[in-house]
């Protein structure tokens, strides 16, 4: 079906005490979006919420709060433990463990627990692009790193044993694309000529000794466990203050996991951030033009093209169908 009335538009994107020996909870939180949906409450409604944080390799007990988006929670954490921002390459909810399926997004459950993962050993690799696909699946971490979330069982970059979930991706072929988003270092990785070596330089996150274990290809893709505190989630938004909602429906992580999956089918990322976004603006639409154009006004940088919007729109519809 085509989207006759879609119009492409272009837009700009625009310390706390350390505690010995305190215990970590075991709840988890969903990311979500970020910047969609209803106005921030002003100043002196904004709850006063604190979080507890470790470092993922080890480290005592920190706490944290007043931040409103994801650089304002990196500032905090290195605040907390002396670090400078940079060093943090992402942070997981309720485990130090390198698992992808937990990452931070736009969400945190009231009484999560944030593990920060720092900067490890820097690694260089030359790889052969022996197929099209290289196998990665790319994320970021909304402050400028973009990093390996899953790696395809028997691809090109699955018989680089060097190359792990979690790592990294500083540069490729000596450019640096320090603050380049995810979609744009998947596209760069995608158009690397078949069969010719090029050189990835890596960052992976630092570990402890007993973290040490056998190498991940990014967690599992069905029946993942849901994420969620119970109570509710503080969502950190792009612009404005952070604000307290309820933890996402059925319906709505359902439509956000199978989007997600379009995501990486279609650009070879996983953000459920983004996806979050896009099932927020498709929940009141009627029509797919409809809301191809609300996308484009929302996430016009991304330039998606009309069947995979038109497959997100369907994928939406499913959802509040209940066909999934």
């Amino acid at each position: 079906m085509p989207l006759g009335l879609r119009k492409k538009k272009s837009k700009s994107r625009e310390s706390s005490n350390l505690v010995e020996n305190e215990e970590v909870g075991s709840s988890a939180a969903k990311p979500s979006a970020n910047g969609a949906g209803l106005p921030p409450p002003p100043a002196s409604l904004r709850p006063r919420l604190v979080f507890h944080t470790q470092l993922a390799h080890g480290s005592p007990t920190g706490r944290i709060e007043g931040f409103s988006n994801v650089r304002e929670l990196y500032g905090k954490i290195a605040e907390a433990f002396n670090l400078s921002a940079p060093e943090i390459l992402f942070c997981t909810l309720n485990t130090h463990k390198i698992d992808m399926e937990k990452l931070l997004g736009g969400q945190i459950g009231l009484e999560d627990f944030i593990f920060a993962h720092i900067k490890g050993i820097k690694k260089e690799v030359e790889v052969l692009k022996a197929e099209d696909a290289l196998g990665l699946t790319i994320t970021d971490n909304g402050a400028g790193y973009a990093f390996i979330k899953r790696i395809k069982e028997g691809s090109v970059a699955d018989g680089v044993k060097v190359i792990c979930v979690g790592d990294h991706i500083e540069s490729i072929n000596g450019k640096n694309i320090v603050g380049t988003r995810h979609y744009e270092v998947a596209r760069m990785l995608k158009e690397l000529p078949k069969s010719q070596t090029f050189k990835l330089k890596l960052v992976e996150p630092m570990k402890a000794f007993e973290m040490l274990e056998p190498r991940s290809r990014g967690g599992k893709m069905a029946g993942e466990s849901r994420l969620g505190a119970g109570r509710g989630t503080l969502r950190l938004r792009a612009k404005g203050p952070a604000t307290v909602e309820d933890v996402p429906t059925e319906f709505e992580e359902k439509a956000i996991k199978k989007v997600d999956d379009l995501l990486e089918s279609y650009m070879g990322i996983r953000d459920t951030e983004l996806a979050s976004t896009m099932v927020e603006v498709g929940r009141d639409k009627h029509n797919p033009d409809e809301f191809a154009m609300a996308l484009d006004q929302a996430l016009g940088d991304f330039a998606f093209p009309d069947e995979f919007v038109f497959d997100v729109w369907g994928a939406i519809g499913d959802a509040k169908q209940g066909r999934f």
